[in-house]
């Protein structure tokens, strides 16, 4: 099996040291999932002009279709060379 994705958190804790899954820390990292962002702590899926607040559900959803679309790419390329 592969390595875990660590899922965000939805809301920061506001430590001074930043956790692993700190939206804040992860968005800086380049590790939140794509099409999501963080407002006033928070973490919200950005669809245009607009931010909607995410449930935990919807963040699970989204990152295991990433994780999906990802092994999908790497077996087109193995079957290519």
């Amino acid at each position: 099996m592969g390595k875990a994705l660590k899922l965000p958190k939805t809301e920061c804790c506001v430590s001074r040291t930043r956790c692993d899954r700190c939206p804040i820390r992860m968005l800086k990292d380049g590790t939140l999932p794509s099409g999501y962002g963080v407002r006033k702590r928070k973490l919200v899926r950005v669809d245009g002009t607009k931010a909607k607040k995410v449930k935990k559900a919807e963040l699970v959803a989204a990152v295991r279709s990433e994780k999906t679309k990802k092994k999908s790419g790497k077996k087109k390329k193995q079957l290519a060379a």
